[in-house]
């Protein structure tokens, strides 16, 4: 009866162990380095004193890090990549982030 007893209780724990991944594939742990990745990137670009990152979209999946959206200067493009390599747990970097344009009148878009 024990022995019963404690196969079903190690069935169960080996159910769980390998039902915690998620649809995407993930386990838990990292989807929870993937978060904790994408919040320092944000707070490093957030508190970079030199750039406004404000437009910039962060997305983490397995340490590669995503940027998107909207810079006003190719300088402004490299120091976000080079800003998110600096974060510990980034693999690589896509750097998908667009250079705004210039209106007629000289100033950026708003």
């Amino acid at each position: 009866m024990l022995r019963s007893m404690t196969a079903a209780v190690l069935g169960l724990v080996m159910m769980a162990a390998t039902g915690c991944q998620s649809m995407t594939g993930k386990t838990a742990g990292e989807s929870m380095s993937d978060s904790a990745i994408t919040a320092k990137v944000q707070s490093k670009l957030t508190a970079d004193r030199l750039s406004n990152f404000t437009r910039v979209d962060v997305d983490t999946e397995r340490g590669i890090v995503n940027l998107s959206g909207v810079v006003p200067t190719a300088e402004q493009k490299a120091r976000a990549a080079e800003l998110t390599r600096q974060v510990e747990g980034v693999k690589r970097v896509n750097n998908n982030l667009q250079i705004e344009e210039p209106t007629k009148t000289g100033k950026l878009n708003e």
